[in-house]
């Protein structure tokens, strides 16, 4: 559920209200009273940052030397409240020269009591893009006399804009040269028994998304999903080709993208903004492709001794490689002296994390390397306590390559003026919480 406010006040730190605005009509006058005599006046105001006096929850924040209090009298979605609280903060500054203080409200009166009518109706929040805002309220804050930051340049098509069609892109770039870089970058997760059975395994990853286009290009992402690859055969009314499909779970998407179109076509279809950005995110738990197997064999010789061998063997493709890969083997706290031998890389003892950190700059695909170690442990007198054995622990980062399996299958950018395009494409694997227990 969204927000929801009935009112929302902007306090000083003595408790004096700057401006308020009411939404509903289901709180009374005086809640400010209550937050004052409950809240400010008790100290607790750095203890909770959400409070609930008298069937009424108080969501405030300070900001410089101002309370911003959102009233709810239903059970409203916290998170959105603060998020809300700090885009409008955002937007305030951005008409104010970059200030937000108590004598910028008591500058800005008529212009705030205009925005808060704008950003927020019958308790919900609206947009709250400065860019698009401007368009339409054109009057201009009382700036800062120190405040040194530039107006920002009118945006051109108000219209396109505040209907909320391309609010996250803007009209009139141009680009001689234009492009597409989008990456695939997945992190693995990986909890293997000693024997090599896999307990617990799942891939997340994310859709990332470089674009420098001219115009108002519209762009068609196509991958290898099989929902999207069955209901292209079904429009096609043709058997779907044959292939290595995935299925996609916990997607989440940009705001650029076309739900509606997603929903009927099952096809990734947007207008994407300038520059960098995050396209959509997604998990796998089925049929992931671990890039690395380990086997690690640990034996202990009596109370002083400890021989290790690890053998990490790479699954992936022989003409793919990974770089930066590290194998972190937990050793006993009492390890006095250690000597290994490593088929490739280096390899040393860590006493500050208790492990033998071994490193390998560039691990080529289907091969395997080991380690060999010997450990001499601190002998005591005492009672000699059982250890824990922690599970070894993998960093690497493999190109090209995906866990999940997925891949694009076609990008298509198209434009009313019809130029050319570059697009590229990358893939990268890295390690999320890659472990293997002794």
């Amino acid at each position: 559920m969204p927000v929801a406010a009935s009112a929302i006040y902007f306090l000083n730190l003595r408790g004096d209200v700057l401006i308020n605005r009411t939404y509903r009509d289901d709180v009374g006058g005086n809640m400010v009273d209550a937050f004052r005599t409950h809240i400010m006046q008790t100290k607790e105001l750095g203890n909770c940052p959400v409070r609930q006096i008298g069937g009424c929850s108080f969501v405030y924040m300070r900001i410089s030397n101002v309370y911003i209090v959102i009233v709810v009298s239903s059970n409203a979605n916290v998170a959105c409240g603060f998020k809300f609280v700090v885009e409008a903060v955002a937007l305030f500054k951005s008409y104010f020269g970059g200030a937000f203080d108590e004598d910028a409200i008591r500058n800005n009166f008529v212009l705030i009591y205009e925005l808060l009518d704008e950003i927020m109706d019958f308790g919900y929040p609206q947009n709250l893009s400065p860019e698009i805002l401007k368009l339409y309220i054109t009057q201009e804050g009382v700036r800062s006399p120190f405040s040194s930051k530039p107006k920002d340049k009118p945006v051109p098509n108000a219209t396109l804009q505040v209907t909320g069609a391309v609010g996250w892109r803007r009209e009139g770039l141009s680009y001689k040269k234009n492009e597409v870089f989008l990456d695939i970058v997945e992190s693995v997760n990986l909890l293997m028994s000693s024997k090599g059975n896999v307990l617990r395994c799942d891939v997340t990853g994310k859709v990332l998304m470089k674009c420098f286009l001219s115009g108002m290009p519209d762009l068609k992402l196509g991958l290898n999903d099989k929902i999207g690859l069955e209901k292209e055969s079904e429009m096609k009314s043709r058997p779907a080709k044959s292939g290595k499909t995935i299925e996609l779970d916990d997607v989440t998407f940009h705001q650029c993208v076309n739900l509606t179109r997603f929903n009927s076509e099952k096809t990734v279809s947007f207008v994407p903004p300038d520059g960098e950005f995050e396209l959509m995110k997604y998990r796998i738990t089925e049929g992931v492709n671990l890039p690395f197997r380990v086997l690690p064999t640990i034996n202990e010789l009596g109370r002083t001794r400890i021989e290790v061998n690890v053998k990490v063997k790479s699954v992936f493709g022989a003409k793919m490689f990974a770089l930066g890969v590290v194998v972190k083997i937990p050793v006993p706290k009492q390890t006095a002296k250690t000597n290994f031998q490593v088929t490739t890389g280096r390899a040393k003892y860590n006493p500050s994390i208790d492990c033998l950190v071994w490193k390998i700059r560039k691990f080529p695909g289907q091969t395997e390397s080991t380690l060999s170690a010997e450990i001499e442990l601190i002998s005591t007198m005492g009672e000699k306590k059982s250890w824990t054995r922690p599970p070894i622990q993998m960093e690497f980062q493999v190109p090209m390559f995906t866990a999940s399996g997925l891949r694009v299958r076609f990008l298509k950018v198209w434009e009313k003026s019809g130029y050319n395009t570059v697009e590229w494409v990358r893939y990268i694997t890295k390690a999320g919480s890659y472990e293997i227990r002794c």
